[in-house]
Order: C-alpha cells, then structure tokens, then sequence
C-alpha cells in the first residue's frame, strides 16, 4: 500500500508518524527494546499528547534478528500465527554489546547496531561488518488513512544494484523491484499479479532475506513508493519482520527454511510422469484403462494416475463419494490399476456444495465456517450453494479426514489439494481466529491436514500432495503445482517464473500443468512443454476441456514423451540426492542461476533457465521453431545429450529440434545414471554408471553419493583425475558399477570395495 504522495506530500487523508529519536533504551545480555518518540524532544511537554513506537529487537534463531515495531500494545492477538519449527532464541548465540551510545545485537554471522545519540535508524551488518541493508529516518512507522485503519509500516534500504526476488509463486517479474505486491491468496491462474502462494519472504541478491512474521495481508512496495526501499505495511498495531543471514542464497534459505520448516522427502514413485483424466473432459474407466494402455502400448513408462473433478457427481463436490452411474465398481477399477503398477491420485478441495449429502451433516455437526450471525457462509462461486470445512475445529479435521480415509481404504494413493484460496472474512472460526489473518493461512491448515493423514496412513516418506495454495511453511507439505495457466508458450515461460519465485521463497518441490490446462496446445507447445515438465521436479500431463495424452499431439508427441519419460529415470539417483538435499538443508531442487552461481551478476536476471539439481543447467524452448537463447557460466560445460562442449561465460544462440534442448553438465560433475528407464523407484544401484565429465580442475575431487528411497546414503564414490587417469573409489557397495568418462568414450566397470582406472584414449 502506497502511504505518500511523492516524496513530500501524504496522499489525501493519510496521517503518519516516524520514529525520530530514542527516548528509552532497555538492553539485556540478548536483546533489547527502544522506545522511540515520533518528533524531537526538546522540553518535557514535548513528552505529551504524543505517541512511542516500541522497537523490540531479538533472535529467533541462529543468524536471523527479528525486529517488532508496536503503537498500541493492548490489541487483543486472535490469531493464527505462523509455526516455527525451528524458533530456538536460546541456541541463537545472541549477545548485546554496548559501547557509547551503540548498541549491537548480534546472532551468528548477522549484527544489528543502532545509535541512541545520532537520527533514528538501524543498521544490519554481515559478518565482516558490511551494510546489507538498514532502517533508515523515515524506516519505523505507523500511519491512519481515511477509512480509519491503523497501518504499521517498515522500510528496508535497498543498495545500488540490489535485486528483491521471491514474495511466493509470483507470475510477474522475476526481479520484483519496481513492483507492488499484496500478500493475499487469490485464484487468479498465472497470467496476473494475483498469486496462489504468497509468502511474506524476499531474498536480495545482496546475500540476505527478510520475513515479515505476519499470516494477514502484508503489503509490500519494492522500489515502488520510495525507489531506494523496500517497504511493508500491514494494518496493525504491530508489525514484526526477521533479517536472515548469508552470505550466500543458498546459507540464506537455509537458515529461513530451518526456521519455517523444511519440505518432507516425497516418495520416489511420485518423480515418475503422472496422467490426469483432464478436468472437463468426459471419462469412465474405459477411458481411463484406454490411456493407461496407449501410454504402455507406446513404451511410455507412467507412474501415476489422477482422477480430477468429475470422479464424484456434479453440483456435489464435495461429498468424496464415486459417481456410481460412470464408476459402479470404484474399487475393483482400482485394483486392476494398481496390477499394473500405478499408483493413484484423486481430486479434492475444501469445499461442499449444499447439494452434497456432507453439507447438511457438517452443518449438524458445526464442521462447517459461519457468519457472525450464526448462518453457515455459502456462496454459488464454483459450487452451488457451497459451504467451507472449518479445519481450525480438531473435531472438523477429524471429519473431514474420516471421509478421505475410506477413500485411502478403496486404494488411493495421494490427493490433489486444489483451492484454498478464496477463504472469505467476514466469517467466525471456530478457534476465534481473525478472519484477515485466517485468509492466508487456511491453506496450512488444509494442507496439513491432508498430508498428516496420508502419512499416517501410508507412513512416513510414502505422503505426498499435489497442491495449489500455501502459505510461509507450507513448503513441509510438497508437492505443489503452478495453478490455471494457458496453453502457450507465453504462459509455459510465466509458469517457470512462477516457479523460480516460489523456490527462492524456501519450496523445494515444483509442478506445473505440462501443456498449460486452459484450452487446447498447439502440437509445438505441447511437444517443447513436454521437455520442459519431464525436467522438473515432478511431471503432471493436465488439461482443462481435453485431453493431455501425447498421442493427441501426434506421433513425435509420442517420442518427445517417451524420451524424455526414459530420461527421467536415468537420472533418479541424480535428482532424489537433490531431493534429499532439499529435505535437508532447504535448497531447491529446481535452482535459480543465482542460488548456484551468486557471484556471475549476469546470473541475477535470468528467468527462463534454470539448473535442476546442483549440475544441471536447463534451458527451455519457448519457440515453436526451436530456436534459444541463454547463458553458460564460466568454465566448459557439456551437452549432456549431444556431448558437444559450450565454454563460458557465454550467451548461447541455439535451435533445437522438439526432441531435444539445452541440457548442460557443470564442469566436472559426476552424474550417478540409473540402469532402469523404466520406473522411477528401481534399484538405483543396479546396473549404476557414473558419468564422469570434463572441464573439471585437475587433481579436483568429487564426492558422489548414490541415496536409497529414504533419502540416506545408499553408496559413496570418490572420484579424481589426474592426467589422463580417472580414479574412483567406491564404500558401501558391492554390486558391479560402470564409470565412462564423458571426454574420451572409455569405459570400466568394478566390483565392491575397489579402485576403478579408467585410461584416455
């Protein structure tokens, strides 16, 4: 929200207050809390009929410093607020020190300082005592505009060159300065501002985040009001916000994942291609078994099958029940899916329709969300007459999840959580949360509810969602997917901005409709789409009023889609030990330029490449004609299905056919490559190779560990070169493995615990 009128002047009806100076300052061995006026003090009436604004400044955790600014202190906290798994202020090391009329906090690699004697501001300082950003005269705030709401308002420095990116699932820019953003959950597809996954989290290229610790609406100006500030507001008496260290993106989303909770490892089966009836389309299980032997009779591997919508009667979503007049034997239909290996995937959201038998029960019951007046909200917005399942209620959750129990029972798998995200506020919950802050934060609860009950039921490792809303954490909850995008190449590039977005917001899994859902591809998009979804972290064939099956696409579809489905699988040692790093340490598995390579400034713009893993560097075709354009970093990298060598930096002008596109290997990188195309949750160990490339440095060493299904360390290899000799030495292994290096053809192969020369040509 924009507060001012240029630099000089207010807009019409707006009254501001800016903390000025220090009156107070109380300071304690890990934090402290000043007390700052809102004008000068020059005699002690000035001390009168006037407000303080009080600056808390602490540490959540190691490396982050929290910072709330508050008016009035007495509003009544209602509710929700964001878990922190890892909030540990005892084990954040925090320390204050004094000297003068300075005061530091410092956590880790991270300081606050602020001086009581000069001008109101703050300065955060990294571990070599260098700016990152600061609170500067006008940077602590609170302001009243003319409808009577009461804003809390904080502006962070933005340094020359400085790039903002993140703040969720965002479709516009990738670069946000320049940019107003609302945090406020929208179902507004992919081609607007509105955003399914708005989170409260930007990450600067200067090597440090901010998280503004708020689940309402929080409105951000990012060089749009004031050009050298960031600037956040929220209509509140308080306003609270953390600094997360570096230096590095990746040390940055880290330390905010560590905090906000890291994404579960998804089981392997779900890296596989799913396949989706399509949302409008007609479909029974003639249908159904139609697909599943036209992807096998064209030797397309598939891993997972969907049921969208239309699985349950219409006017009645939800009521989680099989509509009986095109599905009369559910059970035995899943039976004979799961014989030939799949697993399954229904369709389900938050919502019930007044037709649904489960609305005048969970009315009875008091599951469902009401008006203040006691009426169960409906509206006739996507369902007649529907309602919306109060999960703040155990008691509700606990119904909610018996429904989706029978549905585990009869054979499925995992659920598609779609929607969450028009949540109305003018409404009472059932714990008596605040309706603005419940908005957002009702896709946590939904989520988690979803996938508590799938792990429960299936175990751990085995849960896993295909969702559309989130939230700050949400990221625990994965997979989710981009939402309702066209079938273009324009939407197939927002989509992968999207996802660039929401990685560099702490979510490790991304999706996206391959195809785009709203209407029908033209076969190029389609076929370059397909590429471009099997190169991602999970695969989903999707469409609104058709179907996404490759052979409506034509025969090269076919090909496209069976060769990059194969591709997929040799690379699942490769991409669950990314997966794993992502449950570990929070890193993405699909990678912006800048997570991996944050000292190249030509890396800080890029978005429409990205590197899939930590050795992958992928560039999509938006082209119908195949034609290319992206960046290489330093060193010589390799073509991983051509083997040609690229040497950069280098901007790269290629066409590709539909069958192929930029897939580079970093200089070298190992590449563990399963024996099994056909399965994504094979042995891994069983006819393994190791790719070894060159472009590496000399006498370099590489470490490469091969996971299990659990995301543990299956086998270890180290790897050398020296002159034209490759070493490799493997632990924890005593299956026959092969090692080709990339840059001469030669090939070895050995046994257990054993050292592997492999001699150029």
């Amino acid at each position: 929200m924009k507060f001012t009128d240029g630099f000089w002047l207010m807009r019409e009806g707006v009254r501001a207050s800016y903390a000025t100076e220090i009156r107070d300052l109380r300071v304690s061995a890990d934090q402290f809390t000043a007390y700052a006026a809102v004008k000068r003090v020059a005699a002690r009436g000035d001390t009168l009929n006037t407000p303080l604004i009080t600056v808390d400044c602490f540490s959540p955790a190691e490396g982050i410093i929290g910072v709330r600014t508050t008016h009035h202190a007495g509003k009544a906290r209602r509710g929700p607020d964001f878990a922190f798994p890892g909030l540990d202020p005892a084990g954040s090391g925090a320390r204050t020190r004094q000297d003068g009329g300075v005061t530091e906090l410092t956590s880790g690699p991270l300081t606050l300082r602020m001086d009581a004697d000069g001008p109101w501001g703050l300065t955060f300082l990294d571990a070599e005592g260098r700016r990152l950003t600061g609170v500067d005269a006008k940077g602590t705030a609170f302001a009243a505009t003319p409808d009577g709401a009461h804003h809390m308002i904080a502006q962070l420095a933005l340094d020359v060159g400085e790039n903002v990116y993140g703040l969720g699932e965002r479709f516009t820019p990738y670069v946000k300065n320049g940019q107003s953003v609302d945090i406020w959950q929208a179902d507004g597809g992919t081609s607007s501002e509105l955003a399914y996954k708005n989170i409260p989290f930007y990450l600067s290229s200067r090597g440090y985040g901010v998280f503004v610790n708020h689940p309402g609406k929080v409105s951000f100006e990012v060089g749009s009001e004031s050009v050298g500030q960031v600037q956040f507001s929220v209509e509140d008496q308080s306003l609270e916000y953390y600094i997360v260290a570096g230096p590095t993106p990746k040390e940055v989303l880290a330390r905010y994942t560590a905090l906000t909770g890291r994404p579960a490892l998804p089981p392997a089966w779900s890296f596989g291609l799913w396949l989706t009836t399509s949302f409008c389309t007609s479909y029974d299980e003639e249908t159904v078994t139609s697909f599943v032997d036209g992807m096998a009779e064209r030797g397309i591997p598939l891993s997972v099958f969907h049921f969208d919508c239309f699985w349950m009667r219409e006017y009645q979503w939800s009521d989680f029940l099989w509509d009986p007049d095109v599905f009369p034997d559910p059970e035995g239909m899943l039976a004979r899916l799961k014989e030939r290996g799949l697993r399954i995937s229904m369709w389900i959201n938050p919502y019930i329709a007044q037709k649904s038998a489960l609305f005048a029960e969970g009315a009875e019951l008091g599951h469902l969300v009401r008006r203040p007046n006691g009426d169960v909200w409906q509206w006739d917005l996507w369902q007649p007459g529907m309602a919306l399942v109060d999960f703040t209620s155990p008691a509700a959750r606990e119904w909610y999840t018996g429904k989706l129990r029978l549905l585990l029972d009869q054979g499925v798998d995992c659920f598609k959580t779609d929607f969450g995200e028009r949540v109305p506020t003018d409404v009472v919950w059932h714990d008596g949360s605040d309706p603005e802050r419940m908005h957002n934060y009702y896709a946590q609860i939904y989520n988690k509810t979803v996938f508590d009950l799938l792990e429960k039921e299936r175990g751990h490792g085995e849960a896993v969602l295909f969702a559309r809303s989130a939230t700050a954490g949400g990221q625990q909850f994965p997979v989710h997917w981009g939402g309702d995008c066209f079938a273009s190449f324009t939407a197939m590039a927002e989509s992968l901005r999207g996802g660039l977005s929401l990685s560099l917001s702490g979510f490790g899994f991304w999706s996206h409709d391959i195809g785009g859902f709203e209407g029908t591809p033209d076969p190029a998009v389609f076929k370059r789409w397909l590429a471009f979804g099997l190169l991602s972290s999970h695969s989903r064939l999707h469409g609104n009023v058709s179907y996404r099956v490759p052979w409506e696409f034509g025969e090269e579809a076919v090909d496209v889609a069976r060769a990059f489905t194969l591709l997929k699988h040799r690379l699942m040692p490769y991409l669950y030990g990314a997966a794993a790093t992502a449950h570990r340490t929070g890193i993405p598995v699909m990678r912006p330029m800048l997570l991996e390579f944050p000292d190249d400034p030509t890396t800080r713009m890029l978005d429409r490449q990205y590197m899939l893993g930590p050795d992958l560097l992928v560039a999509p075709v938006f082209t119908e004609d195949g034609q290319v354009e992206y960046y290489v970093p330093e060193g010589t990298w390799t073509h991983l299905l051509t083997g040609e060598t690229v040497t950069g930096p280098v901007w790269r002008h290629e066409t590709h056919g539909f069958d192929s596109l930029p897939v580079l290997v970093r200089p070298g990188a190992v590449l563990p490559w399963g024996g099994d195309d056909q399965r994504p949750d094979g042995d891994w160990l069983d006819g393994l190779t190791l790719r070894v490339f060159g472009g590496g440095a000399e006498g370099d060493g590489t470490t490469v560990t091969v996971p299990d299904h659990a995301g543990a360390t299956a086998a270890t290899f180290q790897v050398a070169r020296d002159g034209g000799t490759l070493t490799v030495t493997s632990e924890r292994i005593d299956r026959p493995y092969r090692v080709v290096d990339e840059a001469t053809g030669a090939t070895r192969e050995g046994t257990g615990t054993v050292t592997v020369t492999v001699r150029g040509a």
